[in-house]
């Protein structure tokens, strides 16, 4: 899905769009399980009582307060944060309810770093650190294909649009 282009400066393109990686969703999804697992099993071991029926009305209402809460809501929060490189800016949008994000433009970065351990090299992520020029490291967590968003960063950070008239000027009667 792309980013709006409404959001979007005039001659500005998205260069990445990521959400963050999906083992963000491991433990909603393993919580999930368990919920229903266990949930399962209560049901089945107080079917033969008299009040059965009271049991199963309140773990089914103790069951979706849970999947709510420990299942959709760290999903919506997934789906709801952005990281966007665009061919001006880095943009971090982030929040349900209450959105935060900050932008950073290319022209006032002055390093792109990557970190990734043996679980996010097998799993394709990692940390993408960004240092300005005016404040301390920006780390973004569990970044997908980190290596390539780092590639990607660095050369829209370093591509300057005066290098094609430094290629293309006539040389000097000097030979330079």
């Amino acid at each position: 899905m792309a980013y709006p282009d409404d959001l979007l400066a005039d001659n500005e393109h998205v260069v990445v769009h990521r959400h963050p990686h999906w083992k963000m969703l491991l433990i909603p999804v393993l919580v999930l399980l368990v919920t229903i697992g266990l949930g399962l099993y209560l049901a089945a071991l107080i079917q033969d009582l008299s009040w059965a029926g009271i049991g199963w009305i309140v773990l089914g209402a103790l069951g979706v307060l849970v999947v709510v809460v420990f299942v959709l809501v760290p999903l919506v929060r997934w789906r709801s944060t952005h990281f966007v490189v665009t061919t001006q800016r880095i943009m971090v949008r982030e929040g349900v309810v209450t959105r935060t994000g900050i932008d950073i433009p290319l022209s006032r970065i002055n390093s792109v770093r990557f970190k990734h351990g043996l679980l996010d090299r097998v799993l394709g992520c990692g940390t993408l650190i960004v240092e300005s020029a005016s404040d301390e490291p920006l780390e973004f967590d569990d970044i997908p294909g980190v290596e390539r968003v780092h590639t990607l960063l660095y050369r829209e950070v370093n591509d300057d649009p005066d290098d094609d008239f430094v290629r293309n000027r006539q040389p000097r009667e000097d030979g330079r």
